[in-house]
């Protein structure tokens, strides 16, 4: 499985604007209160779920897991340097949201199955799994050509594990998260550079500066646009 270092590093993401929008939006998506347990897939610094325990006030810390040893991982959870699968293969806890927020791409299809499955088995009954997703029809995020090309032909195999995602025999329901961001096109250029996203990690040196080269061409100093993802929620009943 890829790894990614700085999806969350110093990005609109890692905001503190960007961390209470998605918050708000996961508090209206399930009832949580300070006895709430909860999982994230994918936490990288664990930032949302941080504060989240923070605005819940959390009896129990969030627990987090990610391939990437963080050294700067939130201390208000519990981080795990683990695979998902193995993780979930071998809990016994219960839990009343398990967040998996744009990963479920990093997974092979029989892996994400394999996931879903313990995950389910992990909730409390009324606890649900949360899966986002870019907006693969209406997305806006700032590319370079080869940049655009790349994530076009990444959609295609997001299209079809959204696709099985609709097709499992689980209560679900399907909603949207859209962020408005405003970031100077400096601070874009060298989240670039950094390879923020999964798109970039297979890319040269000379490819990223052709790409950082046509971005600076193309945007103004101040780049504006929504940060658009697609949920599935499946629901323990």
């Amino acid at each position: 499985m890829l790894s990614i270092k700085n999806w969350d590093n110093k990005t609109w993401i890692s905001s503190t604007k960007y961390i209470q929008s998605f918050n708000n939006f996961l508090v209206k998506q399930k009832k949580l209160t300070k006895h709430s347990k909860i999982l994230d897939i994918g936490c990288g610094r664990g930032k949302i779920m941080g504060s989240l325990s923070s605005k819940l006030k959390l009896i129990n810390k969030p627990i987090g897991i990610d391939t990437e040893n963080h050294k700067d991982f939130d201390k208000r959870i519990i981080f795990k340097k683990t695979n998902a699968i193995k993780y979930l293969k071998n809990n016994k806890k219960k839990f009343d949201l398990i967040l998996i927020k744009q990963t479920i791409h990093f997974f092979n299809l029989r892996d994400i199955n394999k996931i879903l499955s313990y995950s389910h088995a992990s909730l409390e009954v009324g606890g649900i799994i949360l899966i986002l997703t870019l907006d693969t029809k209406n997305n806006e995020i700032p590319t370079f050509s080869l940049m655009k090309q790349k994530l076009n032909q990444s959609f295609k195999r997001d299209i079809l594990i959204w696709k099985k995602l609709l097709q499992l025999n689980i209560k679900k329901n399907i909603t949207k998260f859209s962020f408005k961001v405003s970031v100077k096109k400096n601070t874009y250029l060298k989240m670039i550079k950094q390879r923020y996203i999964s798109t970039l990690l297979k890319f040269s040196s000379l490819q990223i500066s052709n790409g950082i080269n046509e971005i600076n061409l193309k945007y103004k100093k101040n780049i504006l646009f929504n940060d658009k993802l697609k949920c599935i929620i499946f629901t323990k009943v």
